[in-house]
């Protein structure tokens, strides 16, 4: 066999330029291969990782830019430098119960003294700490809750796209009555009733986002299942014998997936959000937990005074919004690399 034909050459068809997949493109499959090449090519998605990557480092290295009060202490609670309500502005040193001084802290500065980087809180609740150590937290709560109602979506989506008749009459009956349901509403009123039995944790408000946000991935999953277990290859799949569980998770869910990818891509930012309404609404963690929404809940009573006390709003309020256009900048960018109006054979 010559070198020549071992050796993979264009081919044109009609004004298209056929090509022999690569390495990658064989491993993970064309549509995978294509949504991974959008997302690194896509400005959007380059932005949006780019932040993500950055609050993924700030959760990982929180640890080494803010060192809990010793080793035994919760980290996840914010060291207060007091009780006095009112808060204080950046650059306030601290004055007692002061966490360790970070290495990096003395090389940049030069000084020995630990300061309040971002000011206090209402109750001296340090919101430097809060934000860094918030972003875990941010992390924790998107992912286990997306992947949550995700996994239950897929599932009741599933079963009621690909056998239908009186399974997905039932399931779709059931879906309609939770999602007749004000999402945020309901999960309020649900976590307000797990709080006195489950105590204040991240416990309540993530069952219940989870409880009341898994739908819609059960609609958009069965719509699409409905249309490709149509397809050619499926028949042919149940024409050979497959079994059912064989033709639906081997053939028909990887095809069908995509939509529901970008909709979970795009709800993590929303989770996140929705977990710091439930925070300041008085349903999420505990009071000194690091949270985002529980910062901005320090600052009720200062809202008429931002003029003076603007750090306790904009660093908490800024970081939420920073995540949440993180990941909705991924999502757009996957919508608009999954549209079936932009396919075409490419070169």
């Amino acid at each position: 066999m010559t070198a020549e034909a071992t050796t993979a050459k264009p081919v044109q068809i009609g004004g298209y330029t056929l090509r022999e997949p690569g390495r990658l493109e064989k491993l993970v499959g064309p549509e995978w291969y294509r949504l991974l090449r959008g997302l690194v090519t896509n400005p959007l998605s380059v932005a949006g990782i780019i932040l993500l990557t950055g609050f993924v480092l700030i959760a990982l290295a929180a640890p080494i830019l803010a060192p809990p009060i010793s080793p035994r202490a919760d980290p996840y609670n914010i060291p207060r430098d007091g009780f006095s309500p009112e808060p204080k502005p950046p650059g306030v040193e601290w004055r007692r119960n002061a966490p360790p001084v970070p290495f990096w802290y003395k090389t940049v500065t030069g000084k020995e003294q630990w300061v309040h980087l971002f000011g206090t809180a209402s109750g001296q609740f340090d919101i430097y700490y809060g934000i860094v150590w918030g972003t875990r937290t941010a992390l924790r709560v998107g992912i286990l809750v997306v992947l949550s109602t995700l996994v239950i979506g897929l599932i009741v989506g599933s079963l009621s796209g690909y056998y239908g008749g009186v399974i997905d009459d039932v399931l779709q009956r059931i879906t309609e009555i939770f999602m007749a349901f004000p999402f945020l509403l309901a999960a309020l009123t649900l976590a307000a009733v797990l709080v006195p039995r489950m105590g204040r944790s991240l416990w309540p408000a993530v069952i219940a986002l989870i409880t009341f946000g898994w739908m819609t991935y059960a609609r958009v999953i069965r719509g699409d299942i409905l249309s490709v277990k149509e397809r050619d290859f499926v028949l042919a799949a149940r024409v050979l014998g497959a079994k059912d569980s064989r033709i639906l998770l081997r053939h028909v869910l990887p095809n069908a997936v995509f939509s529901t990818m970008v909709l979970a891509s795009l709800d993590i930012g929303a989770i996140v959000l929705s977990f710091a309404a439930l925070s300041f609404l008085g349903v999420g963690t505990d009071i000194g937990y690091a949270d985002w929404g529980q910062l901005i809940a320090f600052a009720r009573a200062y809202i008429l005074n931002l003029d003076q006390y603007w750090y306790i709003v904009l660093f908490p309020g800024l970081a939420l919004l920073l995540f949440g256009l993180a990941w909705n900048l991924v999502g757009d960018a996957l919508r608009d690399i999954l549209d079936p109006k932009l396919r075409g054979v490419r070169g």
